[in-house]
């Protein structure tokens, strides 16, 4: 696998007609380094990952190449596939890629949840040149009866993944890989792969997880900027940017500041809940200034009068979870605000490349951190992000509930599979192959598959589970929570948590949402609708997020080197230094250089501040067995020990578990949250779990480094 980063590429193996467009209709002179780059590799038929910061023009780098390939080699029917992870992000897009496409006289479409019956019968009548969809649209159509899908995809030669980094670290990704695999199997030869991904820690690996069952057995390289190129890690000078942190306490502060700061500037406020956004939305209302607001549980045209109304406007703030972290476009931004921390430096990186877009301007983010924890992170983070640092985009382990899910497809698809012959279909990619045997075996057992005469095709219990509305709960693998649409009239306001609507409340009962409060009036239980009227204050929001919120372990020895003393290379506020003076006082005896440490509480509790991240603590509470306290619930920092242990005791046990570590313990309700878990023996269903709740690396390191005991803590 090559890296490409200085290597120039010739105009002339684009389209003539795509280059004088380029420099008379967008007016560039020459392309970014990113975009001469990718020629080659994309123009050759090479799988290929581009890298580049959030607008280092990635998309233009794989279409313009693929555009020239396409009329150079006179491909017919949809021959490119646009994958994103957002419809959002789909519909920014349309309009740029409808436009590249014409300039070679060549169409593009897209199709997703929201695209209207008509203009799918138009798309399979016409079949455009370039379709743009997601994997769940991708899905739907493999199974559909009316789609004919060797004819549909039959002329498919290449693949854009957009944002991939944020498909490959979760189940939407191994679900994507499945996807791909069945669609190559439809077309009958290699199809080409792209990814378009921001900076990443293993960008090698990354591509190599896109190659899926081709890997290693077709020409990649990865494409990155001079800049970028870098080795993660490596001492350097901090990255360029206009960084400060400053510490402000309550969401009333944080309006204020947002409020006297850059007052006249177009500013982004992210923040990581919708329960916040919420929050600061309504406190930045009542103090007059412009608010937008984008995230999850708004509606549709909520968001969208939201984003549209931000694009056009210019004194006023938009805040939003990460819905608008990818490369959506709201316009020319001044500034990006961040209330709390971010969760990861990658998260950061594509929020910080939100701004420094227009000439003579430069990427900036102020951090306001609401909490003593907020503003230790914040600071770990930064420290990571200067020294170039990125997490790397790791795949969770053993899709075995994918692997299900993609059988009962298979079976929707092909209306009945060989009950030998069904490995065949996704090629060989790992995890989804003859090992998944024990999983067919259940789905017949449990009626999901029936099997008659070697064959096998969908049963009535996967009709009953699955099958509402063209089985499209089989074809979307992530699990959202039940939540009640909420509508003034007729007019559809978002979606709020359903304990808003049963909790006790001493008078009316009132909700936050789109930034304003609203009184409700009425509740239609059965149809999960609530009706309201606007009111002037009072609203509560609250939205309960299922899963693990795990910081990792880089980010927590971060976190502890802040404590130690280490500053990140930004600007501090004299409230953040005056604050962090006074965390690392605190914190004085669970946190040292050399060591790990122990502590005994005042409350007789024995503490084992690890500083690990959850995954490596409950991947040791597993470990130490009986040496660990078995009613505790882990978090990132510490682990609790049994409180009669001695450190002669502890070392002993320790190098008794020495090698061994253990898979961590899984709640039965945890179990029950995994997708289609139904459709898994209930073993491999709390294997898979346990898998990935572990960090046996974490854990393997803080059980070799050396620990002191601290005698006493009123912590």
């Amino acid at each position: 696998m090559n890296v490409a980063t200085d290597e120039p590429t010739a105009w002339d193996r684009l389209q003539p007609s795509l280059v004088h467009h380029i420099v008379n209709s967008l007016g560039w002179p020459s392309l970014r380094p990113l975009q001469q780059q990718a020629i080659d590799p994309v123009m050759n038929g090479d799988d290929a990952l581009l890298l580049a910061p959030t607008a280092g023009g990635k998309t233009e780098a794989a279409m313009f190449p693929m555009l020239s390939r396409m009329v150079a080699e006179q491909w017919t029917g949809t021959s490119v596939l646009y994958v994103c992870p957002l419809k959002a992000l789909l519909n920014n897009l349309l309009p740029r890629l409808e436009t590249y496409s014409d300039w070679v006289g060549r169409t593009a479409a897209l199709w997703h949840g929201d695209t209207t019956a008509g203009a799918r019968r138009r798309i399979l009548r016409e079949r455009p040149d370039v379709l743009l969809t997601t994997p769940e649209s991708l899905e739907a159509m493999l199974v559909s009866a009316n789609v004919d899908h060797h004819a549909f995809f039959g002329g498919v030669r290449s693949i854009v993944v957009d944002e991939v980094h944020a498909f490959a670290g979760d189940d939407r990704g191994w679900h994507l890989l499945a996807v791909l695999e069945r669609v190559t199997r439809v077309v009958g030869r290699p199809i080409q792969r792209v990814g378009l991904s921001a900076t990443v820690g293993n960008p090698g690996d990354l591509l190599t997880w896109l190659q899926g069952a081709g890997a290693n057995s077709r020409p990649a390289r990865v494409v990155v900027p001079n800049a970028s190129a870098r080795p993660a890690g490596q001492p350097s000078e901090p990255p360029p940017g206009d960084i400060a942190l400053d510490f402000v306490g309550t969401i009333s502060n944080a309006a204020t500041v947002i409020e006297k700061l850059h007052r006249g500037e177009k500013r982004l406020v992210f923040c990581d809940s919708r329960t916040l956004v919420e929050q600061l939305g309504a406190a930045l209302r009542e103090r007059g200034l412009t608010v937008f607001l984008s995230h999850a549980s708004l509606s549709l045209d909520e968001r969208r009068r939201s984003e549209t109304a931000f694009a056009e406007a210019r004194d006023c703030v938009i805040v939003s979870t990460s819905t608008l972290e990818l490369g959506i476009d709201v316009g020319d931004l001044d500034r990006v605000i961040q209330v709390g921390a971010s969760a990861t430096v990658a998260a950061f990186l594509q929020r910080l490349g939100r701004t420094g877009r227009r000439a003579e301007t430069i990427r900036n983010c102020l951090f306001l951190a609401l909490t003593e924890e907020d503003l230790v992170q914040a600071a770990g983070l930064l420290t990571l992000w200067a020294r170039h640092w990125v997490e790397p985009v790791v795949a969770p382990p053993e899709p075995r509930h994918i692997a299900a899910q993609q059988l009962l497809a298979l079976c929707l698809q092909e209306h009945q599979v060989g009950g030998k012959l069904w490995p065949e279909a996704w090629n060989g990619l790992a995890g989804f192959g003859s090992g998944n045997g024990p999983i067919v075996s259940h789905l017949v057992a449990g009626g999901y598959v029936d099997s008659d005469d070697g064959m096998l095709f969908i049963g009535p219990e996967a009709e009953k589970r699955f099958g509402h509305r063209h089985f499209m709960n089989l074809t979307a693998v992530f699990t959202a929570a039940p939540q009640f649409t909420v509508l003034s009239g007729r007019r559809e306001i978002g979606r709020t948590d359903p304990s808003l609507l049963t909790d006790k409340v001493a008078g009316p009962r009132r909700l936050l949402l789109a930034g304003r409060s609203w009184q409700v009036t009425y509740i239609d239980w059965v149809r999960k609708r609530c009706f309201v009227d606007p009111v002037d204050s009072g609203g509560r929001a609250r939205w309960i997020s299922p899963g693990l919120s795990a910081r990792s372990f880089d980010l927590m020895r971060a976190m502890r080197e802040v404590l130690l003393g280490a500053d990140p290379p930004v600007k501090l506020s004299q409230r953040a230094v005056t604050r962090l003076d006074a965390v690392r006082a605190d914190a004085a005896d669970v946190v040292h250089a050399d060591s790990t440490v122990i502590v005994r509480r005042d409350s007789g509790d024995l503490v084992w501040w690890t500083w690990a991240g959850m995954k490596a603590n409950l991947t040791l509470v597993a470990t130490l067995g009986g040496l660990a306290d078995p009613n505790q619930r882990c978090d990132d920092m510490a682990v609790r020990l049994r409180a009669d242990l001695v450190p002669d005791q502890l070392r002993a046990g320790l190098q008794e578990t020495a090698g061994m570590l253990v898979l961590p313990d899984v709640d039965p309700r945890a179990v029950r949250g995994l997708k289609f878990n139904e459709a898994l023996p209930e073993r491999l269903a709390t294997s898979t779990l346990a898998a990935r709740l572990a960090d046996f690396e974490g854990a393997q390191r803080v059980l070799r480094e050396p620990f002191r005991f601290n005698s006493s803590s009123g912590s």
